[in-house]
């Protein structure tokens, strides 16, 4: 046993690589994208280290090119999770009694593994099986999950080192201990970092993990869970188990061992999800955490003092990387009158010049959505813009699934603020603008904040100072990471926690300590060197 208070090196956000003609990065990563391309793996649970395959399985498959198959997925069912939740139970007895610095040690190594020899892979993977651009790839799944995992060690240690005050003749201290049961990680497809970052996190704290990845991103976790594997994570303390929603969801809720879940994915699996945990809390052996990102319909605020071209460059890249399929993607905007003329005519130019196309032609600036319900949802909320009175597509509406689940991305001008397309999340290459009057700014900011049940992201634009304090003020509840003349996408770890509340979650703020505490179960000590050996008191002396 080591007598050192063990102090962690410091974190430092991972440097975004460039992938720039003749790179070697680039001749690497294209290296480990053609070595993908050609093959078709076998991906099967992963149970107390052990491989389990069901014969139940699905297809992987590239979305910019349906027909390509990357891997064929064993899918998990009740009896493997009642199997994983054995064998996380059997790892917690010894993980949530490891030292801390030993834990942290086992995502550190993850880190330097991910950022050097584990890079080109879980970038390309997340490519081919999300059709992300390189930039898209290289920010989250290099990048922000290296980040997670230094910065999240950093926070675990600031959490065990804040201790109670203590009085003459006492000793009080807080002992952090872990949940007792196992975590449900639950993961969505958009975000590598963040499959990853949500059975670690609790993790990291003396916590065991059932993950069950989102089905249309299987193949990055699979290589994320096999990178950990190699940094020391021992056998147990993450189960991997792809399935479907139902089949892992419920028998994992429905366990009474269930001490918390680590969510993100959409509102109404979410609250389906809680409504579970209430109508079984009886049947708990202790009241489960429950920690959700539920997405958004995330806006950007323009006032008449604005500078145009970064807003339009916002709203462009804010809606339209990674084809919007962010949380945090620009969706909705009003544009005070006064600037809409200039703002249209030189968004829709630059709209027109986005390439479009496979992620495996590095010069394209968008790939496709993630599957065919994703495209369908898409076209059907243009048909509904089409169809419409009240409502103008200034360019795009259309797309092509005969090779992939391509959109054209779109923007349509809405008459009604609180249509359809203006409060509802579509996940997707679509951007609504409203265009408000100018003198009724304040009426804007009111349209803005109510005018749809979330509160992730947003962002406002102006260069009028007094305009900024009023617009800050006005949509002060509106959004949990909120930005002044930038996009409301792309949060770094370390620098702006992500996270929101209404309908957008429990606003744990992923990337901070705050998340972390969520994943530990205090005990507070409190030591008497010299206990008193009489029971009376001072004033019982006299009447």
């Amino acid at each position: 046993m080591s007598n050192s208070i063990a102090r962690l090196p410091t974190p430092v956000n991972e440097p975004i690589k460039s992938y720039a003609p003749g790179s070697p990065e680039k001749a690497e990563l294209k290296q480990r994208l053609a070595s993908m391309m050609g093959e078709r793996i076998d991906i099967p649970l992963i149970i107390g280290g052990d491989e389990v395959r069901t014969g139940q399985t699905m297809e992987a498959v590239c979305p910019h090119d349906h027909g390509h198959v990357l891997a064929t997925i064993h899918q998990a069912g009740a009896g493997e999770v009642d199997q994983a939740v054995a064998s996380s139970l059997e790892a917690w007895k010894q993980w949530s009694e490891m030292d801390w610095e030993a834990r942290a040690a086992v995502f550190l190594k993850a880190a330097d593994l991910l950022a050097g020899p584990w890079r080109a892979t879980i970038n390309a993977a997340t490519m081919l099986n999300q059709s992300k651009t390189v930039f898209q790839s290289e920010i989250d799944a290099a990048c922000e999950l290296a980040d997670f995992w230094r910065f999240n060690a950093h926070y675990m240690e600031q959490i065990y080192r804040a201790q109670p005050a203590s009085v003459s003749g006492l000793w009080d201290r807080l002992e952090y201990r872990a949940l007792e049961g196992f975590v449900f990680a639950v993961t969505p497809f958009n975000f590598t970092s963040i499959a990853g970052n949500l059975p670690t996190a609790p993790a990291m704290m003396g916590n065991v993990a059932l993950w069950k990845p989102a089905s249309t991103s299987v193949l990055s976790g699979y290589y994320l869970m096999r990178l950990l594997e190699e940094a020391g994570l021992p056998a147990g303390v993450i189960n991997f188990l792809p399935g479907r929603g139902s089949q892992v969801g419920n028998p994992a809720i429905a366990n009474s061992a269930l001490a918390g879940i680590h969510f993100t994915g959409s509102t109404a699996v979410f609250q389906g999800m809680w409504r579970q945990v209430g109508e079984s809390i009886a049947n708990y052996s202790s009241y489960p955490r429950i920690v959700g990102e539920t997405g958004g319909k995330d806006f950007v605020f323009a006032h008449p003092s604005a500078d145009t071209e970064a807003l339009v460059i916002a709203l462009l890249r804010g809606a339209f990387e990674y084809q919007g399929q962010k949380c945090s993607a620009a969706s909705r905007a009003y544009i005070p009158s006064s600037l809409w003329a200039g703002v249209r005519d030189e968004l829709v130019d630059r709209v027109k010049s986005l390439a479009m196309g496979s992620p495996l032609d590095f010069r394209n600036f968008m790939c496709a959505v993630i599957d065919e319900a994703s495209f369908d949802n898409t076209l059907s909320y243009v048909e509904h813009a089409r169809t419409t009175p009240g409502f103008e597509i200034l360019t795009g509406g259309q797309g092509d699934k005969s090779t992939g689940y391509f959109v054209e991305p779109t923007v349509v001008v809405s008459e009604d603020p609180r249509s359809k397309l203006m409060r509802e999340e579509i996940f997707a290459p679509l951007l609504t603008i409203h265009v408000y009057q100018d003198a009724e700014l304040e009426a804007a900011l009111e349209l803005c904040d109510t005018g749809s049940d979330y509160g992730l992201t947003g962002a406002i634009f102006a260069q009028d100072r007094g305009a900024i304090e009023q617009m800050s003020r006005a949509l002060r509840h509106a959004a949990g990471n909120f930005y002044i003349n930038d996009k409301p996408t792309g949060a770094v770890v370390g620098q702006q926690p992500f996270g929101g509340s209404r309908a957008s979650g429990t606003n744990d703020k992923a990337g901070s300590a705050a998340n972390l505490m969520r994943w530990t179960s205090q005990r507070t000590i409190k030591e008497t060197f010299v206990p008193p050996k009489s029971y009376d008191y001072p004033h019982m002396g006299e009447e």
